[in-house]
């Protein structure tokens, strides 16, 4: 069993019930790549979404078993998030995949669609971000159609919000991910006529 798949089977055995099991979990970020493909990697975080099943009774006791400084972060050197949707820069309608060999008593875990995730790690395209989506597209996993038209959906999203100025640099990024990265030409983004 992967690594990942151990520490959230870790944290199904250790639930005590709040009552609204099955928890739906739903993952982002570098974390939602492993669990969906053979790639593994050194992570520290695994992203959980905040959504209504996300209580505040649920929330603590998440952190209180896999967050920071927690036993199974000392165990397994990753930790639990909860991470509020309002500050991802990300497509409309996200693709979510259950897992499906992840069979837990307390929680159905989802994981956002490798290209979603793509999408939403241009904004930022740290080292780790390259690592994971070298790694995506080295796997054949990303399409340059889809990631732009995913890539424009987010855009539309965003493009409304007081982060847009933000916009010409993930342009730049997502740019850099089609030449250097899956060795296509690089798209013309439009943005909304007030930007131009």
């Amino acid at each position: 069993m992967k690594l990942m798949h151990r520490f959230f089977a870790e944290i199904d055995e250790k639930w005590k019930r709040t009552g609204g099991e099955p928890i739906r979990l739903q993952i982002i970020g570098s974390a939602a790549l492993m669990l969906q493909t053979d790639y593994e990697r050194g992570t520290k975080d695994g992203d959980i979404l905040e959504a209504e099943e996300i209580t505040p009774a649920v929330r603590e006791q998440l952190l209180a078993l896999a967050g920071p400084q927690s036993p199974l972060f000392q165990k397994y050197r990753m930790y639990i998030e909860v991470v509020r949707k309002a500050i991802l820069f990300w497509p409309q309608g996200p693709v979510f995949h259950k897992v499906e060999e992840l069979s837990l008593k307390n929680f159905s875990v989802e994981v956002l669609d490798v290209t979603d995730v793509v999408v939403s790690k241009i904004k930022r395209l740290n080292q780790n971000d390259i690592d994971d989506i070298k790694a995506m597209a080295g796997k054949k996993l990303l399409d340059q159609k889809r990631l732009v038209s995913r890539f424009e959906s987010a855009v539309d999203l965003f493009s409304a919000d007081a982060r847009a100025e933000d916009l010409p640099r993930y342009i730049k990024n997502l740019n850099r991910v089609e030449r250097d990265f899956l060795g296509a030409t690089e798209s013309k983004i439009e943005l909304p006529d007030w930007m131009q």
